[in-house]
């Protein structure tokens, strides 16, 4: 186990990183807040939507083997039961880290693809959301993060 503030780090350390759920509708899409803090704090990020061609004016993939050149690490930020396929996926590519979002509500926090990742040497972070920690974080990301910690929504250790 490793507690939550390293593996944030760990996961915040790779620059090439996947959002999968990013919606072309963004308001309110809780994928698109990570889509673009991320990009906007110099990573460089893919959205990945099946049913999207372009996101928020970028390019979008229908999933993470379309991705030029693949990606180090993947937000998962669609709904739980669509999370194993992604796990799946990020295992049959390499990708060494994954963090399922979670932020007010149920999330994108999926037990069985997160037990799965992690017996395939995946570091997973089930809960929280990468815009409460680093570089990416703000004051009210922050502040979420601070309650979240206290109700399980961000978990102590991964």
């Amino acid at each position: 186990m490793q507690a939550i503030a390293a593996a944030a780090d760990a996961f915040l350390a790779n620059r090439r990183v996947a959002v999968t759920g990013v919606s072309r509708t963004p308001k309110g899409h809780g994928a698109n807040v990570v889509y673009g803090r991320l990009r906007d704090r110099g990573y460089e990020v893919f959205a990945v939507n099946p049913n999207a061609e372009r996101v928020e004016g970028d390019p979008c993939y229908p999933d993470l083997r379309s991705i030029p050149g693949g990606v180090e690490a993947v937000v998962i930020g669609t709904r739980p039961e669509r999370a194993d396929g992604t796990m799946r996926e990020c295992v049959e590519l390499g990708i060494g880290h994954v963090w399922m979002h979670r932020g007010p509500g149920p999330g994108s926090v999926a037990p069985e693809a997160a037990a799965y990742g992690r017996e395939h040497g995946v570091a997973v972070i089930d809960g929280g959301c990468p815009c409460m920690f680093g570089p990416t974080a703000d004051l009210g990301h922050r502040a979420m993060r601070f309650v979240m910690s206290l109700t399980g929504g961000v978990p102590r250790e991964v």
